[in-house]
């Protein structure tokens, strides 16, 4: 498979600057694999394809405010701090984003409050905008903490050009999100809303969590043609042998098990053994499914509309089929579904 097989035109306005003023009334597509029938629906009719005893299965990753701004020392420069990853907390090292990049070097000082309360040094370089920084700051680690939420900012993806509003920090997290750690949302979860799970749970629908701390690595550009030579950044999984239960349960009995979100499809098929039996597992996955892929745990998926030649459209054509999905996305861009982190949903049953 190669990365210009997954290509298509998006217009830009098809690109969701905002979410739908309700969750659970955003569209839906609905792809049949085995009629090939597509059908448009709201994403509140999605409990309409499920019975008493099927499983859910979600991310309850949680987004925490990953960016920051800091002035450099002696210049007052204003420089984004996009936070990746806690390295260790002891001595409060993070591995980063710096924007712009250009003039960030070891040894530099960002000061992220006037009073000079918090301060980061930069202590590596990683990558071209990759840094690692020292935070210092006088007070308990819970503290400092407390800190980053409160000077840290919801982390939008850059598409959506409008400032950060109040709302987003409510709309750029699932309603059962539980887990901080991510610093990207798993969109397909969005759409849920108090109302549709509860009627979900009076229908006998089951659920199960997992964790899969989203990082920035599933959103970069494949930058190779030949996808088997694409390398994945790891991300953090978490799934608990109780979770796991229900879910060897579910399969077990040949229920419908949907995935919520290709984030929690790379959870499950990071710990499936080639008997179809999920194990519990704590650790981190860098695995990248394309088509062709024999998929292990879930006979459902649903997920957002996602960009051309992206990682996350190649996992939803490797489970919907390539050439059932490529057509799918065809017929969302005529209808004009709304496409990315505040899109429309895609069920494929």
């Amino acid at each position: 498979m190669k990365t210009s097989d997954f290509n298509f035109d998006l217009p830009e306005h098809l690109l969701a600057e905002r979410p739908s003023e309700h969750r659970d009334e955003s569209r839906l597509m609905v792809l049949d694999r085995k009629t090939g029938a597509i059908e448009h629906k709201l994403f509140k009719d999605v409990i309409n394809y499920f019975d008493e005893d099927d499983l859910f299965i979600f991310n309850n990753t949680k987004v925490f405010p990953a960016r920051l701004y800091g002035n450099k020392e002696k210049t007052g420069a204003q420089i984004e701090v996009f936070l990746l990853r806690e390295l260790d907390p002891e001595t409060r090292i993070w591995d980063v984003l710096v924007d712009p990049a250009r003039k960030i070097r070891i040894g530099n000082k960002l000061f992220f409050t006037e009073d000079e309360s918090l301060v980061a040094e930069v202590i590596d370089n990683t990558t071209s905008r990759g840094r690692t920084l020292r935070f210092l700051y006088d007070g308990s680690y819970e503290e400092f903490r407390a800190k980053l939420k409160e000077l840290g900012e919801t982390p939008l993806p850059k598409f959506i050009q409008r400032p950060v509003e109040p709302e987003d920090a409510e709309r750029y997290q699932t309603i059962y999100a539980k887990e901080e750690g991510a610093v990207a949302a798993p969109t397909a979860g969005l759409h849920f809303s108090k109302h549709l799970l509860k009627r979900m749970e009076i229908k006998g629908i089951d659920f199960a969590n997992i964790t899969l701390h989203v990082g920035l690595g599933t959103f970069n550009p494949i930058e190779v043609e030949d996808l088997s030579k694409h390398k994945m950044e790891s991300e953090e999984v978490i799934i608990t042998r109780e979770n796991a239960e229900i879910i060897n349960k579910a399969v077990e009995e040949n229920r419908r098990v949907c995935a919520v979100g290709t984030t929690t499809m790379r959870a499950i098929e990071t710990s499936v053994s080639s008997n179809r039996k999920l194990s519990a597992f704590n650790g981190w996955t860098n695995k990248f499914i394309y088509p062709p892929y024999d998929f292990g745990i879930a006979n459902a998926m649903i997920s957002n509309f996602h960009m051309p030649k992206s990682i996350l459209l190649m996992m939803v054509a490797a489970f919907g089929g390539k050439d059932f999905v490529m057509h799918a996305y065809e017929e969302a861009v005529k209808n004009e579904y709304r496409f990315y982190t505040y899109g429309d949903a895609m069920l494929i049953i």
